[in-house]
């Protein structure tokens, strides 16, 4: 009781010997706290280890999903290009080449009418009258002598005047007959040529078409081939119509932000001012409603008219059906737009009669309303009921950016995991690390009694060595 009441009246005493005894302690249970401080360390390291190996794995499944549905968009896309390419080459056959036998025909008529012109307007020089040897003969004989050849030579020679002025008339009327020949030639040449070279642009427009469906065919290939080049060209178009798609649908955000404050107020004297869903005025709620059911409208009809395929059942509707359901949607857009743009017409009212109100309350002197321009209530219809058929074509960069949308998802998810898996081997590789600091740590606490340690054992060694020397001495 008295070293007690002294280690209580001294309590640096107290705290030296306490330090002493839990450093003996430590000591003493060195071996298992290195173990303990190991196997935690290891337990936390390997779980570690083993979450980013299933992060791995679960990175390769997703990323082979991700390059399967990737590689089966690209195909379908592919496929939809081919067969347009194809009913297009199909259009010209069927119009222009279809018709090639009777065109044909008309070719060889044009071409024999012509080869029969050309042949019938050749020149033809007149042959000399076969009594030319006799009058050059009788032309021999000396004149001189017998005045009768002189006048016989005489008459021969007018005679040869007339014949040559007949010959040069038959000459000339047979040039004006090759002449008009040949001008008759002139259309078939034209015509010919004009259909030689309509034949030349389809033909040409067939070669460019057998061009695209060839790289498109390279393509198909690469992407059945499932090689790295058409993952990387798929991958960045995908990239590429999500920037796009995203930048028009904020613009489309944009226009039914517009469209939202321009109904908005008017909706209030519809639905009442001062009533609220919630949080919200019901007015807002409305009009919101109204803009919503715009676009559900504008995508119905763009399903109908085939040119998105959000809703595979609308496309694959009856003809007839299918044509009903896109009057429908049409005549429900035409009529809400109409409902805008009235609603607009008393948006101008109420804004010019609370202007009035607060003029009137700040005792200023009321405008002429015959003074107010009609332009900007025009203008606010016309931009109430083209704006909801402006909205219906935001189903086209909707369906754009839902499908590639997968895609980005899918690569941000793997950057995801892989950064996942990163962490959880730098946490694994820590927590490694950390145990062997822990236990530095242990044995730097408990420092000066592994020294004592290290220095007995020293000494021991020393006299077991020194043992058999001694008794070979003696």
């Amino acid at each position: 009781m008295e070293h007690f009441m002294i280690l209580q009246n001294r309590p640096e005493i107290s705290v030296l010997l306490a330090v002493m005894i839990s450093l003996v302690l430590l000591y003493l249970v060195r071996s298992q706290a290195h173990k303990s401080i190991r196997a935690f360390c290891r337990v936390i390291s390997n779980a570690m280890r083993l979450a980013a190996a299933s992060v791995v794995n679960a990175e390769k499944k997703l990323a082979q999903r991700n390059r399967e549905v990737l590689l089966a968009s690209g195909m379908k896309e592919i496929e939809s290009e081919l067969e347009r390419e194809f009913q297009r080459v199909e259009a010209v056959v069927q119009r222009d080449l279809q018709v090639y036998p009777s065109f044909h025909r008309k070719m060889d008529d044009l071409v024999t009418k012509i080869d029969e012109d050309y042949a019938n307007s050749t020149e033809a020089p007149p042959l000399p009258p076969p009594w030319i040897s006799a009058v050059q003969a009788f032309a021999e004989v000396p004149a001189d002598k017998d005045g009768g050849v002189a006048m016989i030579l005489g008459e021969i020679h007018k005679t040869l005047e007339h014949q040559q002025k007949s010959a040069l008339e038959e000459y000339r009327k047979s040039s004006a007959t090759r002449h008009g020949l040949l001008k008759k030639i002139m259309p078939f040449c034209r015509q010919l040529s004009k259909s030689l070279e309509k034949v030349g642009k389809t033909i040409t427009g067939l070669e460019e078409r057998a061009k695209i469906i060839d790289e498109k065919m390279a393509d198909y290939e690469q992407i059945r081939a499932n090689s790295e080049t058409a993952v990387r060209k798929l991958s960045s178009s995908s990239l590429t119509q999500f920037v796009i798609a995203g930048l028009v649908m904020l613009i489309a955000i944009g226009g039914a932000v517009i469209n939202f404050n321009l109904i908005a107020l008017p909706m209030s004297e519809m639905v009442g001012g001062g009533s609220y869903i919630g949080p919200h005025k019901t007015s807002d709620v409305a009009a919101l409603v109204i803009i919503l059911v715009e676009l559900s409208m504008g995508l119905f009809l763009m399903e109908s008219l085939r040119i998105t395929h959000l809703f595979p059942l609308i496309s694959n509707m009856d003809d007839r059906l299918r044509t009903r359901m896109l009057w429908i949607s049409f005549s429900l857009l035409f009529v809400l737009a109409g409902v805008e743009s009235s609603l607009a017409f008393m948006r101008d009212r109420i804004a010019s009669d609370m202007e009035a109100l607060r003029q009137s309350l700040a005792g200023a002197e009321l405008a002429a309303t015959s003074a107010r321009s009609l332009i900007p209530t025009i203008g606010q219809m016309v931009l109430g009921f083209v704006l909801p058929f402006a909205l219906t074509f935001v189903a086209i960069p909707l369906e754009s950016f839902i499908q590639s949308s997968r895609t980005v998802l899918g690569i941000c998810a793997m950057g995801f995991l892989r950064l996942m898996a990163f962490v959880l081997r730098l946490i694994g590789n820590v927590a490694h690390y950390f145990g062997k600091i822990l236990v530095s740590l242990y044995d730097l606490v408990i420092a000066p009694f592994l020294w004592v340690e290290k220095k007995i054992v020293r000494e021991h060694r020393t006299e077991i060595k020194m043992s058999p020397k001694e008794e070979v001495s003696q």
